[in-house]
């Protein structure tokens, strides 16, 4: 009978199955928060460089992150394609974290040191002129564009904030470690420290 109740009732039925989820996802997420391997970064994790961190801006800025995932999932054929599977002690210190699922081209969590820098300056510039029929877009405007670091030192003070382990000292020198450098020179540093805190178990 009162089966029939709850059946027979949609707005009922509504918030019980809404009351249901939350608890089952209360039940799977709060021991996350708990959890040394999801909360503590990786051993060897370094905050990016005030260089590395404008080349991320980069690459959310130019949309790369809108055709590339930053996440190899725990699955033969990716950890052979990609290498060790992501972990979350990689990500403590990113905000927002870029692991993602869409991958219009190559996945890029493992790609740090696996090809020389001009050989990402070239792929920017023209990635047909290294990637036969490749669908990527070229770059050529981050040749061009510098960097002045004027807030770089303002964003990595709100991370610290947040828990990235930012020197004061560090801080005080950010502008001047980016200021003046092009845009593809922090966006190849960027792409060059993927991936390279964990050993490949390949």
């Amino acid at each position: 009978m009162r089966h029939e109740i709850v059946e027979k009732n949609v707005g009922l039925l509504a918030v019980l199955i809404l009351v249901v989820i939350s608890f089952g996802g209360l039940a799977e997420i709060v021991p996350l928060f708990f959890q040394k391997q999801t909360t503590e970064p990786v051993e060897g994790l370094e905050p990016l460089s005030p260089l590395e961190l404008a080349g991320r801006d980069i690459y959310r800025r130019e949309g790369c992150v809108g055709c590339h995932s930053q996440m190899v999932r725990p699955f033969r054929a990716e950890t052979e394609r990609y290498g060790h599977y992501s972990v979350a002690g990689e990500s403590v210190y990113e905000y927002n974290f870029l692991w993602g699922s869409k991958r219009t081209g190559p996945d890029l969590a493992r790609v740090g040191g696996r090809y020389s820098d001009n050989w990402h300056r070239a792929h920017l510039y023209n990635p047909r002129d290294v990637v036969p029929g490749s669908v990527m877009p070229a770059y050529p405007w981050l040749f061009d564009n510098t960097l002045d670091g004027a807030h770089i030192g303002d964003k990595m003070r709100a991370l610290q904030t947040l828990g990235v382990p930012y020197s004061d000292e560090q801080i005080s020198g950010a502008q001047e470690a980016v200021d003046g450098k092009s845009e593809i020179t922090a966006l190849v540093a960027y792409l060059q420290q993927l991936g390279t805190v964990l050993e490949d178990k390949r």
